[in-house]
């Protein structure tokens, strides 16, 4: 359990500044999906060598992406950017559509999935409701990496996206009582439940997911900001402007009555003007923002300020993901799991 105390140590004294109190948001940061996809490619350039390629960023965060390629690791957005090579090819945590392992299968690439459990999970229950002869709705953000890849692994026309309440009531053949849905895995809670309740209006017969697709990460932490956004002046959400659950918990401090919200990647991001007569700041991190940014604009405001600190905790998490198969030791170990080998000539699941 964090402790407000530790937190403080390595910040600056006190020089007559003005006190500021700090709610830090907890759970706040990685998710069990990011640190594995994360791991996953440190592990394979520990065991390869550099370069590794990655397709697409294996998290929304730049400071992460940076930080791999500082490391060995060359992120591409498609297979054909990648020479032939026998080094491995990862899949970001997002997920892709079938034809991305289709085309590393025909091209014999060594190919590891970083996709996360949770979205995998989705992209099944998908699958599973088109071999039940339903249509699926799916509730997301078109041109989000996780949407591309749960709408590419079903043919088109039997997998239709809606992203409004609008979009639902303009949906067209679609059979009404052969329906079901699912959702990308990051949105916001209350937008989808507005979402479901538009679907289930519309088409009182469709069917859901048997647990909601909402991930647990993304749940938890919008929870922490609707407890503190209503008691702050302002609320910080630490991450990167493409990251789709860091926009969400942005959102959600608006909506519970935070009057300043802002999303920012690094302390140098931070528009000090804003601040200066906060007497409150709330403190979160997204799913994938590492926590040496939040430490560093900790300690940005304690430049500043008199820092008086708070973790207001909503949940505990302790999900663990293994590392895909293919990295783990004990795979590792076998001599002849090595690139180029029968075992590895193809794509590698999870």
């Amino acid at each position: 359990m964090e402790d407000a105390a530790s937190i403080l140590e390595s910040v600056a004294p006190a020089e007559n500044k003005p006190k500021l109190r700090i709610f830090l948001c907890a759970p706040r940061g990685f998710c069990a999906g990011v640190v594995r996809a994360i791991d996953a490619v440190e592990q394979a350039l520990r065991i390869y060598g550099a370069p590794v390629y990655v397709r697409h960023e294996i998290v929304h965060n730049k400071y992460v992406v940076e930080g791999l390629k500082a490391k060995g690791a060359v992120f591409v957005e498609e297979l054909d950017e990648i020479p032939d090579t026998t080094k491995p090819v990862i899949f970001s945590a997002h997920g892709v559509p079938k034809s991305v392992p289709a085309e590393a299968e025909a091209r014999h690439i060594f190919a590891l999935d970083a996709t996360c459990p949770l979205v995998t999970k989705v992209h099944r229950e998908a699958e599973l409701h088109y071999k039940r002869g339903r249509q699926v709705v799916l509730v997301g953000h078109a041109g989000h990496p996780e949407v591309v890849g749960t709408l590419g692994q079903l043919p088109k026309g039997s997998i239709h996206l809606v992203q409004t309440p609008e979009d639902v009531e303009k949906l067209e053949n679609v059979n009404e009582d052969n329906l079901a849905y699912v959702t990308q895995t990051t949105l916001s809670i209350d937008d989808t439940r507005s979402m479901v309740d538009a679907l289930t209006r519309r088409f009182p017969n469709i069917i859901g997911p048997h647990k909601e697709d909402i991930c647990y990460a993304t749940t938890n932490r919008q929870e922490a900001v609707k407890r503190i956004s209503p008691i702050v002046d302002a609320m910080i959400v630490v991450g990167s402007s493409n990251s789709s659950n860091s926009q969400r918990l942005k959102e959600v401090a608006e909506r519970s009555g935070c009057k300043l919200a802002r999303l920012v990647l690094r302390a140098e991001d931070v528009d000090w003007e804003l601040f200066k007569n906060a007497s409150s700041v709330g403190i979160t991190a997204g799913a994938s923002a590492p926590e040496v940014l939040v430490e560093e604009i900790m300690d940005a405001f304690a430049q500043r300020f008199e820092l008086d600190v708070e973790i207001v905790s909503t949940a505990d998490e302790s999900v663990f993901f293994p590392l895909p198969r293919q990295l783990r030791p004990s795979i590792v170990s076998d001599s002849t799991d090595l690139p180029g080998s029968e075992e590895h000539i193809g794509v590698h699941g999870k």
